[in-house]
């Protein structure tokens, strides 16, 4: 997001806001309805969407031109749910109750509901936010039709665990620089926040994840197909190129990556969950004008910047919550 976030600041583009501000009306699937300023009756130029949502092609048709170029991300399943188990087990019906993710999983009859409007922060979670049913049946019918669907409708699916490539890949299909995709990790938990998963609950994981599984074992194998047609050698280069063009940006930009007590600009605290700590950046003292403007763009967390892009394309004063 912070990627898309930065090009489209500095191309000058219009982003398709929520009327919400920061999501469209999640976990609701998205309606064209939700972006600011959205009229039916008068077509709005819009060039960048990328605010959290459930997708539904359809709505998103109405608002994006016909020749937008649609990519996604996945995450492998087992990382994914002790992430969220982490981020969202407070907030979320589902996870509130189990003391650890291995008494959830020992327990999902009892800790599950179907019918709970966040189920999806403890299954499926990325056939959720895709558009799909993720309490739908688990056989092989439905597994082709889940990928499959997803193949025909975005042009490019990343994923998480070769994020380096996966930004290659991007560059490649939408004709950027290397200067365009460079980023640095956000929203990275402290150790002591994380949870080490025995080999036991991951395959347990693997299982309760079935069609998020599925999907990425899938989009993984797809995903190296398509290595291979850009060139294993050439990747392998850019790959390369792209990691020190960011020790560069690091060493000029970054002073210490640190706890928010810690953080000398207090507006560059990132979000902080219910007994996570998130880690954010102290930039280095005395850059001149132009590094400040695009160190600080870097490593600005996602609240904060929705905010100044907001400011910016619609103004202060037209604000919602």
């Amino acid at each position: 997001m912070n990627i898309l976030f930065r090009y489209g600041e500095f191309h000058n583009l219009t982003f398709a806001f929520p009327t919400q501000k920061y999501q469209y009306l999640y976990p609701e699937y998205f309606s064209a309805e939700n972006v600011y300023g959205f009229s039916s009756r008068k077509q709005q130029k819009i060039n960048i969407m990328c605010h959290h949502m459930r997708f539904s092609l359809s709505e998103v048709e109405k608002v994006m031109p016909s020749d937008t170029f649609y990519f996604t991300i996945l995450r492998n399943p087992v990382s994914l749910m002790e992430s969220s188990f982490a981020y969202n087990r407070k907030a979320t019906h589902s996870l509130q109750s189990a003391e650890s993710i291995e008494d959830f999983l020992n327990n999902t009859t009892t800790f599950y509901n179907i019918k709970d409007d966040d189920s999806a922060y403890a299954k499926n979670l990325m056939t959720f936010d895709l558009g799909f049913n993720h309490n739908g049946p688990t056989s092989l019918k439905h597994f082709k039709l889940l990928y499959h669907g997803v193949d025909t409708m975005f042009d490019l699916v990343l994923i998480a665990e070769y994020f380096d490539e996966s930004l290659v890949l991007l560059k490649d299909a939408l004709c950027w620089t290397f200067d365009d995709v460079l980023s640095f990790p956000l929203n990275i938990r402290s150790n002591a926040s994380r949870h080490v998963l025995s080999v036991k609950t991951q395959e347990r994981i693997k299982i309760w994840n079935q069609l998020d599984w599925q999907l990425y074992v899938y989009f993984n194998n797809s995903f190296w197909n398509h290595v291979e047609r850009f060139g294993r050698e050439r990747m392998k280069n850019e790959v390369e190129e792209l990691r020190k063009r960011r020790a560069q940006l690091s060493e000029r930009c970054l002073d210490d990556q640190v706890e928010p007590d810690q953080l000398k600009d207090k507006s560059m605290v990132p979000y902080q969950p219910y007994s996570i700590t998130i880690l954010g950046y102290n930039l280095k003292p005395g850059l001149d004008k132009h590094d400040q403007l695009l160190c600080h763009r870097l490593v600005i967390p996602e609240i904060p910047y929705n905010d100044l892009l907001w400011d910016k394309q619609i103004g202060k004063d037209n604000v919602t919550t």
